[in-house]
């Protein structure tokens, strides 16, 4: 896949996986695209713990009652912060924008790889997921789980929603055009 192809691709998978495992190379090479994402003064402040674990897996796809790409994935890449970021510009952080940029990549290297997953953010925020899944992982309080990418083989041929024209959503110059 060329690079635009891959970026058109790319859509959040919320559909069932198949059974075939993601070997810790793979793995390994979805999250060194998370590490080579830009941050904000080149802090490198997001970090990973990679789940491929089957127990584990299983025990963090049960939480997610909603979601089959939760519930069936085969490993996940949770993404960290710091629980209390330093301001390192004008008294701004941007460890959100940091995650952010490794996320987007790694759905990228995700989709090139012919894998799914979808940025799991919202529902981390309820009923205490972010602190369950840190504490599962061991993950020290001076972080917090920002975001979960749960990965797989789709089952079924993904399809993005179709995406509004250029001319609805971007102009030169001025707004609106």
């Amino acid at each position: 896949m060329d690079f635009f192809e891959t970026v058109t691709n790319r859509h959040s998978y919320r559909g069932p996986f198949t059974d075939a495992t993601i070997d810790k190379d793979a793995l390994c090479k979805i999250v060194q695209a998370g590490l080579d994402a830009p941050s904000g003064m080149n802090k490198q402040t997001t970090s990973f713990v990679i789940v491929d674990d089957a127990p584990l897996v299983s025990q963090i796809g049960e939480m997610h009652q909603a979601n089959k790409a939760v519930q069936q994935a085969k490993a996940f890449i949770v993404c960290l912060r710091d629980a209390e970021p330093e301001a390192i510009y004008e008294g701004c952080h941007f460890q959100i924008e940091d995650c952010s940029a490794a996320v987007q990549n790694m759905l990228l290297a995700i989709t090139d790889m012919g894998f799914a997953s979808v940025w799991i953010d919202g529902w981390l925020r309820t009923a205490g997921h972010a602190t369950t899944i840190a504490q599962l992982l061991g993950v020290p309080d001076s972080k917090v789980v920002q975001i979960i990418l749960p990965i797989g083989l789709p089952k079924y041929p993904p399809r993005g929603p179709e995406k509004q024209p250029f001319d609805q959503r971007a102009w030169f110059n001025r707004y609106g055009g």
